[in-house]
């Protein structure tokens, strides 16, 4: 019997004939016999491969990394715990057991693997690099949180604290709205260092750095308009009355040096002026109404812990009058008559 009988290991594929072999026999030999291999539809021989390696194959029924991760752990996985990694051999699965400690000791519900922790010669492109950083930069901004590296395919969780999470990316957006979903709904993260391998020769990657790029910087804009209202709408209004102020001062430098008035533009200008503030102001209430929710939640939280400690401490109350009941009634003699205390005492002391 395996060691991680509890622990399935996720690897989401789409023409990885490359290397799947390698990543399944090198996860079997550190201990792990549940290994799952998610298919997005590979044209060469992924999944034949996969299962001669001894990984259980499963084909997705849509496409997409994010819509395989949802498919995998809702319908086809039953352990408890997850470790998700990408099928390209570019993570060590001698990092598993560090990933999967947080969460088998209870410090953590989701754990990233740091890839800038030890990122080998060549894993990633300068480009790549430079939009990593970016990103994270962009997702501590927005939601006041670093984990260092969100875009990392190293991934620990527990079943239940992923069905907690509201996931809709299909893409590689995925790894991105897991992070930000796990600030929303205030699951406990854990960042551990890994390392980074530069893919093998001969496998070609799935990620287009620009088009994939940018999908997710709207990803992370995008889920802060319910993680951080003011930015999301502070930002929109800030822009539209930064324009609209241009606007305007360009309609009153040509007017003043010109004498030419520019009516059109100049009811542009107002118009942006007058979104961009109240968007502001929209942003800075819907900022508050967000306080008072998490306030909110967290004192239902905190209530419903004291209400379990209050049953407990009422229960134990209630044992302990059931046990003086049940003394009194041992005091009661046999034959219909009562005896006090000290009879029964006395009795039990002449051992009956």
């Amino acid at each position: 019997m395996s060691d991680h009988d509890d622990v399935c290991v996720l690897l989401p594929t789409m023409n990885e004939a490359e290397t799947v072999a390698r990543v399944v026999a090198d996860f079997r030999d550190a201990g792990f016999e549940n290994l799952l291999v998610i298919d997005g539809g590979s044209t060469d021989e992924t999944r034949s491969i996969a299962r001669e390696a001894g990984a259980r194959v499963v084909e997705q029924s849509g496409r997409g990394k994010g819509q395989a991760v949802r498919e995998a752990v809702r319908d086809h996985v039953r352990a408890p715990y997850v470790l998700m990694a990408d099928a390209d051999a570019t993570y060590d699965a001698s990092d598993a057991a560090a990933m999967l400690d947080p969460l088998l000791d209870g410090e953590a519900d989701h754990v990233i693997g740091n890839r800038f922790a030890d990122m080998r010669p060549g894993a990633m492109t300068r480009l790549n690099r430079i939009g990593n950083r970016l990103i994270n930069l962009a997702f501590r901004a927005i939601h006041r949180e670093s984990y260092r590296d969100i875009l990392s395919g190293y991934r620990a969780f527990t079943r239940e604290s992923f069905l907690r999470l509201h996931l809709t990316a299909d893409g590689f957006g995925i790894e991105t709205e897991m992070a930000v979903e796990c600030v929303k709904n205030r699951v406990s993260v854990a960042v551990v260092p890994i390392t980074y391998r530069e893919r093998p020769g001969g496998s070609a990657t799935n990620l287009h750095p620009v088009r994939d790029g940018g999908v997710i910087f709207l990803e992370l804009y995008r889920k802060a308009k319910t993680n951080n209202p003011l930015f999301y709408f502070g930002s929109a209004g800030a822009a539209a009355t930064a324009t609209g102020l241009a606007m305007g001062a360009f309609v009153l430098y040509r007017y003043l040096a010109f004498g030419i008035s520019h009516e059109i533009v100049a009811v542009g200008a107002v118009g942006a002026t007058i979104l961009g503030i109240q968007l502001l102001v929209f942003g800075v209430l819907a900022d508050m109404i967000h306080s008072l929710h998490r306030e909110q939640i967290a004192r239902y939280e905190r209530a419903a812990g004291d209400g379990s400690t209050g049953r407990s401490s009422a229960d134990g109350g209630d044992d302990r009058a059931i046990g003086t009941e049940e003394v009194a009634d041992a005091g009661r003699t046999t034959g219909g008559q009562d005896a006090g205390p000290d009879d029964v005492a006395g009795r039990d002391g002449r051992g009956g």
